[in-house]
């Protein structure tokens, strides 16, 4: 039907669409405590598909809006705020043995940071340790599930800080020897700054801007200036064409003193480029990360965000009328 008729294929999905947020609309209504479910749309478009096609999907209380959160609005936006989102490095040697090496240099890193926060007790430190935990747990546990399916990589969420300490500790390994072979980090396109999707990855920025696609190229233009082995732009990415635009980049460590420099340089500002933003917008994690790396980084130069009381405002707005 999608190849012979697809005008009556999409009239098709339209109605199942329509179908199925009745369905949703009626669980997440039912009566009875404890009855009602709790539902977010994972960014894949669902949300936007079925206002399309005009099922009961818009709030009551503002038209403009979806009843229902992303999942990026509901939980990960937050994550991302702190500087935490998935980060990935292969082994080029193909061995397990280096890999297993790479677990153990993460592993190293982020308990060394968790002890650094813990002592701490900053208001970003309340909400990164939980988020450091996690990932040390991840990393301990990886290579009993039995995870690796071809090349030999790994992923775990990490901030900035985790994420340049991890490059410069692999680059080090290569170096002397520990790793038999180059290592090459990347990320996914999900992440802090790399994808502008404005019913996904910055559907909780909430200053208006959503709708630009102007971080990804930031991100790629910034970590290619900065050292970045290869960097991409696509399009699409989980959402559908046309409804987001991502930035990507290869970083190879080879051993050498300027694979250091650009981890250094590079990494972290592919992770504050978006952090800087979501702090613009108005998030409080991401305030709390700037504030943060500001206190411990003398040469991290960003202009913060200045709130307006929205009375202020309304005031002088009415005074001039």
């Amino acid at each position: 039907m999608m190849r012979e008729n697809p005008i009556k294929f999409k009239k098709r999905v339209y109605e199942s669409l329509r179908r199925q947020v009745h369905a949703i609309n009626t669980l997440v209504n039912a009566d009875g405590e404890g009855a009602q479910m709790s539902f977010w749309d994972y960014g894949n478009s669902f949300l936007l598909e079925s206002s399309r096609a005009s099922a009961d999907i818009m709030s009551v209380e503002d038209p403009t809006k979806f009843r229902y959160p992303s999942y990026v609005e509901d939980i990960m936006g937050d994550i991302f705020s702190l500087g935490f989102g998935p980060f990935r490095w292969v082994c080029t040697s193909g061995l397990p043995e280096d890999l297993a090496i790479t677990d153990q240099i993460a592993l190293e890193v982020m308990t060394k940071l968790r002890s650094r926060l813990s002592a701490e007790d900053s208001p970003y430190s309340a909400l990164a340790v939980p988020q450091l935990d996690d990932n040390i747990l991840w990393i301990e546990e990886a290579d009993q599930h039995k995870l690796v399916v071809g090349s030999q990589s790994r992923i775990l969420y990490a901030n900035a800080e985790v994420r340049a300490h991890l490059g410069v500790a692999f680059n080090e390994a290569v170096e002397d020897g520990r790793l038999q072979s180059p290592v090459v980090l990347s990320r996914d396109h999900h992440d802090v700054s790399g994808t502008d999707a404005p019913w996904r990855e910055t559907s909780n920025v909430s200053d208006g801007s959503k709708f630009t696609a102007d971080m990804a190229i930031h991100n790629v233009i910034g970590d290619s200036f900065r050292g970045a082995t290869s960097v991409s732009i696509h399009n699409g990415g989980g959402t559908g064409w046309g409804e987001s635009t991502n930035g990507g980049f290869l970083l190879v460590l080879d051993g050498s003193p300027d694979a250091t420099r650009r981890v250094k340089d590079m990494l972290h500002f592919d992770v504050f480029n978006g952090v800087a933003r979501r702090a613009w917008a108005g998030n409080d994690n991401a305030a709390k990360y700037v504030g943060d790396e500001q206190h411990h980084n003398a040469t991290f130069q960003l202009t913060n965000a200045h709130r307006v009381c929205d009375g202020i405002l309304d005031d002088a707005l009415a005074a001039d009328e």
